[in-house]
């Protein structure tokens, strides 16, 4: 097996000891959670609309990095700080994934990372 570690510049920076995501034999990359943190200004995007958005940027970001795109995605868990924020976040999910959407997993968390109201964990295949 090989093992490769993938960070981009253009995603928002990892909060602790973990990288953007890794990728096995070229091949399958699992990414980890990205908030909806703008890696420019190290912020907080104000809305859980805005930082689904802005942490789907991110996701974006890291896949390129091996060449991948959303359509390589094939799961996610999504993460929500309030479960009622659950139909405003798949209305902006369904568009990254318009069509044969990938497995998915949603759970509510008492907390997420620097307060964060969304975050999403991937796993891409080439």
């Amino acid at each position: 097996m090989k093992k490769e570690i993938i960070n981009s510049e253009k995603a928002f920076a990892a909060v602790g000891p973990y990288s953007h995501s890794v990728l096995v034999d070229g091949s399958l990359q699992f990414i980890s959670g990205q908030i909806g943190a703008d890696p420019s200004t190290g912020k907080l995007k104000a809305t859980v609309e805005d930082q689904t958005i802005q942490a789907f940027a991110n996701l974006e970001a890291i896949l390129e990095e091996t060449g991948m795109s959303f359509e390589n995605v094939v799961k996610t868990t999504v993460f929500l700080k309030d479960m009622d924020d659950f139909a405003a976040v798949n209305q902006i999910y369904a568009q990254y994934f318009p069509h044969d959407p990938p497995a998915r997993s949603c759970v509510a968390a008492a907390a997420l990372p620097l307060g964060a109201l969304f975050e999403v964990e991937a796993i891409a295949v080439k």
